[in-house]
């Protein structure tokens, strides 16, 4: 099986035209929702464009015209979001209904027929219903002779549940186990390797593991030290709309549809939407136990700045600064947007943390998120999977290693540094951490993060941390903390 379905780069689809029967024309009624549900996954596939960025702007507009409601919004988020984590599945599945090569479908004619493939085998819309809709939708945006086309295919899918289907196109799991797991849990086969390889153990926990990656995530709130507290979102939300976070104390868990722009904290700023893991990794940092002075704090890649908000709260508190650092100029504004109002003194910069401007030595904490592959977020970014490939690790490589070598010099002798990423692959966890170190010379150490997240279970052997969603309900974040001693 390839790793990534393979769709043909075709950009555009042409308008058919419609039939000569003896029946009348009947013009095609465009449905609001699947018209929508369809113009986000082109955006995603033209634009390169991420979900979560694209589709609350259409829903908005949607809405100031009259076009929706609560419930259409919710069944449009589920066709988009279902559709973009079934991807590998279902293009499999109508690989298996069509007498081509999938790459010689248009890419616009494969997305109208994965939201019908979505409303057939993964949503309880009847399925007369979900065959009619989607042909309707072929007709407004593909033409008549195309709608024939997904008519037909979508009639060979409905002859089957989901579980029947994966009996067919999915090979045997003994006889290539990677395979069978990438299909049935639509993810590339080199993102299951990786992750089987990162995560250890046998067949019960990768496929936990991935199913956890095809459900949809909880929002997570945190509300932001000396600016608001869990209490206080708490008895904002009500009872019956949120719960305490499992582990973070400034983190709070809203309950399906819950809108975090309504809350007066979070239009305010003084709370955030941010995963509870990315909450946890800050906290250990701030925590860990240090000798002598704790008074300047550095965020190294600080965009888009939910981490460096809850540090520059946590290090107000304590007298301490935060020097929040990005890179690219326009994330450097989004950071100086999350700490806006932050109670304590801060400074945001935009600056390059392989060539930092500040001193060595300066900083008695450091956190370095550096870039990454972001395989521990497929469940917010399902399209992320598809648009990854092996080689991407060597380009992030050299830049991970330098940021944390950088990282190491601009921490005083007996500080802290907090190496953190939003992937569980080891090429880009203990093996950076591995070759830097080993390449410091004893300079520095790792010290056992794992007691900096109490009560959370199932950390591993240490002294490293991989959180992970099927066992965290988290982001799949990592976490080393090292020690400077030379």
């Amino acid at each position: 099986m390839n790793d990534k379905p393979n769709r043909p780069s075709t950009k555009s689809a042409g308008k058919g035209r419609p039939g000569k029967s003896g029946k009348p024309y009947r013009r095609p009624q465009k449905d609001p929702v699947r018209f929508l549900a369809f113009e986000a996954l082109r955006a995603v596939d033209e634009r390169d464009a991420y979900a979560n960025l694209v589709l609350p702007p259409l829903l908005r507009k949607a809405r100031e015209k009259g076009d929706f409601d609560v419930r259409d919004a919710a069944l449009a988020t589920e066709l988009v979001y279902g559709t973009l984590r079934r991807q590998g599945t279902y293009d499999a599945i109508v690989a298996a209904c069509i007498d081509r090569p999938l790459r010689e479908v248009d890419p616009p004619v494969l997305d109208v027929l994965n939201l019908g493939v979505h409303q057939l085998l993964g949503t309880r819309i009847p399925t007369h219903a979900a065959v009619s809709a989607s042909v309707e939708l072929a007709r407004v945006v593909l033409g008549d002779g195309r709608a024939k086309f997904v008519n037909a295919v979508l009639r060979k899918v409905s002859q089957d549940d989901l579980d029947g289907w994966l009996e067919r196109v999915a090979p045997p799991y003994d006889e290539d186990a990677e395979d069978h797991l990438a299909i049935v849990h639509s993810h590339p086969r080199w993102v299951v390797s990786a992750l089987w390889d990162s995560l250890g153990g046998g067949r019960a926990g990768i496929e936990d593991l991935l199913e956890a990656d095809n459900e949809r995530p909880e929002v997570t709130l945190v509300a932001r030290p000396g600016r608001a507290t869990a209490d206080e979102l708490l008895a904002s939300v009500g009872e019956d709309s949120a719960l305490p976070g499992r582990w973070s104390p400034y983190a709070v868990r809203l309950s399906e549809g819950g809108e975090p722009g309504s809350l007066e904290a979070v239009r305010e700023g003084r709370a955030g939407v941010q995963d509870e893991g990315s909450q946890l990794v800050a906290l250990a940092l701030a925590n860990a136990p240090l000798e002598g002075s704790d008074a300047k704090w550095l965020d190294g890649c600080a965009g888009p700045g939910g981490k460096a908000a809850l540090l520059a709260g946590l290090a107000a508190q304590r007298g301490a600064t935060l020097l929040a650092s990005e890179k690219q100029p326009h994330r450097a504004g989004l950071v100086a947007q999350a700490l806006a109002g932050n109670p304590g003194p801060y400074q945001v910069i935009a600056a390059d943390g392989t060539r930092p401007p500040w001193r060595p030595g300066t900083f008695d904490r450091v956190l370095m998120d550096v870039p990454c592959t972001g395989l521990g977020a497929l469940r917010r970014r399902p399209e992320a999977r598809w648009r990854r490939r092996p080689q991407d690790l060597d380009g992030f490589a050299p830049l991970q290693r330098e940021l944390l070598r950088r990282a190491l010099e601009s921490v005083r002798v007996g500080g802290v540094v907090g190496y953190a990423t939003c992937s569980p692959h080891l090429a880009e966890t203990r093996a950076v951490v591995d070759d830097v170190l080993k390449r410091n010379g004893g300079a520095a150490e790792l010290i056992d993060a794992r007691a900096l997240m109490p009560d959370v279970p199932a950390l591993g052997d240490g002294p490293d941390v991989q959180l992970w969603p099927h066992l965290h309900g988290t982001d799949a974040m990592y976490l080393a903390l090292i020690r400077r001693t030379v």
